[in-house]
């Protein structure tokens, strides 16, 4: 995949090629895709060319991003791909919608105030005191938009705690599993899927 990515803009790492991975094979099964934070379009990018079929659609709250990624798949030809600005689930365009397949990579990084990036870059990262204010938000509002059966896979970091993902969609109902991981020094990446108990 042949991606440009501004400095404003978060570059594809290993939780994004984690991530993308993962939900490549989920692609397959799923008609509407929704890719949270989509960032340079690379997850959203990478299932729309795996389901020509289906419809993709990456939204981000920075409209920098969106437009990156709107480029980048124009120049990999992912043509059933839309993206739109969107701060989680704010968009109206979203309303009434349900995805069968949700990715979503989200700022986990605990951020002090001292700690931020300065720009827009900084929204890619800053998950607040304890990494899990974009998290939790998603989780409290994420199933209205799930389709039943469908599939919820996110990104999440030892650092903002995985165990309280893990919890709080169980309180949910949903059935979780760490299903791919790589582990640092300093932190440890899962891929979490989680789907409605049946």
């Amino acid at each position: 995949m042949d991606l440009v990515v501004p400095n404003c803009v978060y570059e594809p790492a290993d939780d994004s090629e984690l991530l993308r991975d993962e939900a490549k094979n989920y692609a397959k099964k799923a008609n509407l895709i929704l890719d949270m934070g989509t960032g340079s379009g690379i997850i959203a990018i990478a299932c729309a060319l795996e389901n020509p079929q289906a419809k993709v659609i990456g939204i981000d709250i920075s409209k920098e991003a969106v437009a990156c990624a709107k480029e980048n798949a124009k120049s990999n030809n992912a043509k059933n791909c839309e993206f739109f600005v969107s701060d989680l689930f704010a968009n109206k365009k979203l309303q009434g919608k349900k995805f069968n397949l949700i990715l979503f990579n989200p700022p986990y990084l605990p951020t002090a105030k001292n700690e931020k990036i300065k720009g827009k870059l900084n929204l890619a990262f800053d998950g607040g005191k304890s990494g899990r204010e974009t998290i939790d938000r998603f989780l409290d509002e994420f199933e209205k938009y799930i389709a039943p059966g469908g599939i919820l896979l996110m990104v999440d970091s030892s650092l903002d705690g995985t165990n309280k993902t893990l919890e709080k969609l169980k309180t949910k109902g949903f059935k979780t599993k760490i299903i791919a991981s790589k582990s640092f020094f300093f932190e440890k990446l899962s891929v979490i899927r989680a789907s409605q108990s049946v």
